[in-house]
């Protein structure tokens, strides 16, 4: 078992390094590159997945349920730690409901769980992905216009996707063939701008971080726990919720607190000793839901 989460988490964590260490040596702009990734690879990754004939909305609707449930939940369970660490819960809650999902989520999901998983790995990511630009961004300032939701192209593609599903339509081979080709860019490229944007963040907030990296994957894991009775969700799933629950903040949450102004610095820490921790949590959330 200790060989088998080794092999998933090195090679994750092998190329967050190797961005890491490029990006130290040669201080590179990655904003075109992240462009590129957010409006073009993967909502083709995102569009050619729930547009195939592999994709059946209706045998992922308990995981879909469950894994919001996770993301609610968590945000419930941690802002009253909130007050307790003497923190603003704007600061503090996002990060701790809204993980990794994309950089690090999709790329260990499929390396622990086989291709067979990226449709579910997907669907995750696009829940997480919708509550954080809505629910998220409400929570930052309830003055907050949704209707940006309409131009992510992330969620153009899972909408496309979705219209593709229910209705039965196929794809011709000769798009299905490149989009498929662009969505397997996204998968490397989210791990290695990873490493390279963890270089942008500052560590200001050592305790404050040392608790979210605690709290995060803790509070995701316990809802999952919490849910387990309920569920009857095939085993491959259950295992896809569990390491989703685990999974640390996303860099997303400082760039989005940056932009509202809300304490960047303390995210900032929240973010950078979260992933950091997800190092001895990933590990732990294989363990259970392979074992």
């Amino acid at each position: 078992m200790l060989l088998t989460i080794i092999n998933i988490v090195f090679p994750v964590f092998a190329i967050i390094g190797v961005g890491t260490v490029w990006g130290r040596l040669n201080r590179p702009d990655l904003a075109l590159v992240n462009r590129l990734n957010m409006e073009i690879f993967v909502p083709a990754l995102v569009f050619a997945v729930m547009a195939g004939k592999d994709f059946q909305l209706a045998a992922y609707k308990q995981l879909a349920l469950a894994a919001t449930a996770v993301v609610i939940g968590s945000g419930l369970l941690s802002w009253p730690l909130a007050r307790l660490l003497k923190v603003n819960a704007k600061t503090f809650v996002p990060p701790m409901m809204f993980n990794n999902t994309g950089n690090m989520g999709i790329p260990l999901l499929l390396l622990a769980f086989g291709e067979s998983a990226l449709p579910a790995a997907v669907l995750v990511f696009v829940i997480e992905m919708l509550l954080h630009f809505t629910l998220g961004l409400y929570i930052l300032d309830s003055r907050t216009r949704l209707t940006g939701l309409l131009k992510n192209p992330i969620a153009l593609a899972a909408l496309a996707g979705l219209v593709f599903s229910l209705t039965g339509w196929t794809l011709p081979q000769a798009l299905a063939v490149p989009l498929e080709m662009l969505g397997q860019i996204s998968i490397p490229l989210m791990l290695f701008a990873l490493g390279v944007r963890l270089l942008d963040v500052d560590l200001q907030d050592l305790r404050l971080g040392i608790a979210g990296a605690i709290v995060c994957p803790l509070a995701g894991m316990a809802v999952a726990l919490a849910l387990r009775p309920w569920l009857t969700l095939p085993e491959q799933q259950w295992g896809i919720l569990l390491v989703f629950s685990a999974l640390p903040p996303a860099v997303l949450n400082y760039m989005v607190a940056e932009q509202y102004r809300q304490e960047p610095g303390r995210v900032a820490s929240l973010v950078l000793i979260g992933n950091l921790g997800s190092l001895v949590f990933i590990p732990l959330a294989l363990w259970l839901a392979l074992g």
